[in-house]
Parts: structure tokens; sequence; C-alpha cells
């Protein structure tokens, strides 16, 4: 963590990659590229009643982005000398919260819908919820930071050659709050990999298809954080759809699986967890090689 204090000390504005496509739009995410830290933990926000407030914490160690995948919000900071003031209402905008800041989240629009990525695993004992135990301990600087999470994990970097009935469904879970809820999700925990890249899709038309590729070394997790879609995955002599219209349910869909998502609702976000960072070469991006993939695999 200390490498992180290095970098980024003070709060940021980061704008992320937005690829334009009349498809939907699409912004991504990698550890320690567009952010400055791994991916330990993600969670999201929705089902806010209007007028609520999120937040009104600080963290000792942990660090976070926050992003507003639909809707908007503000969020306050204080790191005890000064605040300031942004308001989230752009999904590929993201803002950089270091450790040690107090943040509140409000005014949240209809349909609002909040990510936030961590540097850290939940830690109850990493949270100061009481703004006068805030102030105290911003004075004593004797704060060390958390070791990263182990990359790459042990995930074969062999070709693989998985089926549809290798695809499982993941049930999150979903702490309810009168303040709306909230869906937590760990690397290596919630998920069978250490998450390495993010990625969202939105702004869908109606009509549209997204995916048809499949991977050889990537797993994935879909989630419809809005909305709802279909994914049909195909292993070459399967097939099989699945309905993904909950935002506490995710699809994982392992390497050597061709996947397409289709029908999606009006304001539908597709969530995705990747295991690894974008490389073009573990993309199998037509069908007939898809094909071939699979006969060499047999």
């Amino acid at each position: 963590m200390a490498q992180i204090d290095r970098m980024m000390k003070r709060e940021k504005l980061i704008d992320l990659p937005k690829v334009i496509d009349r498809r939907g739009n699409l912004s991504f995410i990698e550890a320690k590229k567009h952010i400055p830290f791994p991916i330990s933990r993600i969670y999201w926000i929705y089902d806010v009643p209007g007028g609520q407030k999120r937040g009104s914490h600080a963290f000792r160690i942990q660090h976070e982005v926050i992003i507003a995948l639909s809707g908007s919000f503000d969020v306050q900071l204080d790191d005890g000398s000064r605040k300031t003031m942004y308001t989230l209402n752009r999904s590929y905008n993201a803002l950089y919260v270091p450790n040690m800041t107090w943040r509140t989240l409000s005014n949240f629009s209809t349909n609002a819908l909040c990510l936030v990525i961590t540097s850290e695993p939940y830690s109850e004992n990493d949270y100061i919820r009481n703004y006068k135990l805030f102030k105290e301990e911003l004075s004593i600087a004797t704060l060390k930071g958390a070791k990263d999470i182990a990359d790459g994990a042990n995930l074969s970097l062999e070709p693989q050659y998985n089926t549809v009935f290798d695809c499982s469904l993941i049930e999150f879970p979903v702490i309810k709050n009168r303040a709306g809820n909230i869906t937590p999700v760990e690397s290596l925990r919630n998920v069978p990999f250490p998450i390495e890249r993010i990625f969202y899709i939105y702004d869908i038309p109606s009509g549209a298809e997204r995916g048809m590729h499949a991977h050889k070394h990537c797993h994935e997790v879909l989630i419809a954080t809005s909305g709802s879609f279909e994914v049909e995955l195909d292993d070459g002599n399967n097939k099989k759809t699945i309905l993904l219209n909950r935002p506490m349910i995710g699809l994982h869909i392992p390497p050597g699986v061709w996947a397409t998502e289709r029908e999606y609702s009006s304001g539908a976000i597709c969530l995705a967890l990747a295991s690894e960072k974008y490389e073009s070469e573990d993309y199998i991006n037509t069908y007939s090689k898809f094909k071939k993939y699979r006969r060499n695999g047999n």
C-alpha cells in the first residue's frame, strides 16, 4: 500500500476507456493500470430510496474507486482539513478515494446504481464510523498498508475446453438496508478467481447482441446489475440459454465456451468480472475458429 500512497495521496477523477459501439457502449478497468491497486472486492449499491445517504465513514487502509453505472449521486469527501463535493453521473468517470478520507454518498437519482471497487477484502476493523475518532486517528501517522493479493492464483495457463455444463449460477450476498441494498463480491471468495479486469456494457439498444466469442484462458462472471438479458452458451455440441435478471446472481463462464448476450431489456447494464487482463490472443472471435478450436481439444 505504500506504493499507492506515493502514487495518489488525494482523491482524483479518472476518465475510464469508453468503447463506443452501436450495440451498446463498453467501459473497462484493469487492476494496477486504470486504478492504482489490486481488485480485492467490489460491490454495487441499488434500490436507494430518495433522500437517503450512504457511507458516512472512512477506511484506515482501504482505497476505493466509485462509479455511477447509471443515474447520478453526490460524493462528499473530507480529509480532515478540506471538504470537496463530486457529482458522479457518467459511466466512464471514476472517483478515486484514498484511505483515511471520510466519505458520504447522497442525492441519489431514481434508479441510480453505484459501483465500488476496493483494494482490500472486507474487514469491520478497517472502518472508522465515528467522525471524532476519524479526526483523532488522522493525527497519528502510524497506519501500515496490507499486502496485495497474489496475482494469477492457480488458474491453468493451458487452453481449456469446458462445456455448457461447467457454467454455473452464483448467488451473491445481499445486505439489505432501508437506505438501499448492497451486493458484495470478493476475489477468490465469491468468485473462483482473482478479479483482474472489470467491464460493463450500457446504453444498449433494443435488439442488440453482444459477446459472440469464447476465451482460451479467461474466466468471466456476468451479472445483470440493472434490467435483464439472456446468455446463450455453446460448447460446440450443446447449447443452453440462461436468463439473468437479478443483481445478486452471476453466471460463471469458464474458458472454452462460446457466449452470446441478447434480449436486453430497456436500461439493462451487464457487469462482467474477468480473471485476466485484456489479451487479444485469448479471444476466439469467429464461430468457425471456435469449432476448429473445440475439435483440436477433442
